[in-house]
């Protein structure tokens, strides 16, 4: 496959996470997607204060991990000023004179060692995720994206706000199990998926999700036969994946702005 990342593909109700063989394309499509990632956080005014961050793992150094270079704005991303981020939290390319993100490591790193069927986890401090992770409860099936995720979420409990060390990043991944969207309470969400896209589609689902709960607290959910049907028929193949396709049409326009 050769990659064409200064325009986006068609989208398509089958269209899958693209295959490629190549380790230094695939590396290039991962950090393409974060950097893409980054910018549609920003379009939505996540991770102002720098609250947030999107990994990717490298498909070579496997225990490696692609993450925004620390003290850079998220709508400044671009492919080269990501910074891949060794097991020992150890920045060992890319940008590195403003020090590691070490809260990026502390979760991602556990969270990638753990799942090996995940190539990125994100996490962003959001309006309404946030609100709802202090109640320290699931989601219901109150809404259509609801039925997206009701069946595919955890809870972390601890108190750890402050995630110092790489042990709370491993309590959040026992507490995530083979989960993909996990509600860490009262700090807000983190979802993983098979490509960095898919990980913040999910996260951009997720947020939406929590908005409604926020705003609708005494609402009725749907039984659980009709929340599994809804289930069945919107979470197919990599629906991650293509929520990003749209979003970053519509907030990250021109894709080559993340290749300068």
């Amino acid at each position: 496959m050769a990659l064409s990342l200064d325009r986006y593909p068609g989208i398509t109700y089958d269209a899958e996470l693209p295959s490629v063989a190549d380790v230094d394309e695939l590396r290039l499509l991962r950090k393409w997607e974060v950097a893409i990632g980054y910018r549609i956080f920003a379009a939505m005014r996540w991770g102002q204060m720098g609250d947030g961050h999107i990994s990717a793992r490298d498909p070579e150094l496997t225990d490696h991990f692609w993450v925004l270079g620390y003290g850079i704005r998220f709508a400044d991303a671009t492919i080269d000023n990501l910074t891949l981020v060794g097991p020992d939290g150890r920045g060992v390319a890319g940008p590195t004179e403003n020090g590691v993100n070490f809260a990026a490591h502390h979760i991602h790193w556990p969270i990638l060692d753990a799942r090996p069927d995940l190539v990125s986890a994100a996490h962003v401090h959001t309006p309404f995720g946030t609100p709802w992770a202090a109640n320290v409860e699931p989601f219901r099936p109150i809404s259509q994206e609801s039925c997206m995720v009701v069946f595919d979420q955890s809870i972390y409990r601890g108190e750890d706000l402050e995630v110092i060390s790489t042990g709370g990043g491993e309590a959040i991944a026992r507490a995530m199990g083979d989960t993909r969207v996990c509600i860490l309470a009262n700090h807000g969400l983190l979802t993983g998926g098979r490509s960095p896209g898919d990980a913040v589609g999910r996260f951009v689902t997720a947020e939406r999700v929590a908005e409604v709960h926020v705003k609708a607290p005494d609402a009725e959910p749907i039984s659980e036969e009709a929340a599994k049907e809804a289930d069945a028929s919107l979470n197919t193949g990599d629906v991650g994946w293509r929520v990003f396709q749209w979003l970053a049409r519509d907030l990250v326009p021109d894709p080559s702005v993340v290749l300068i």
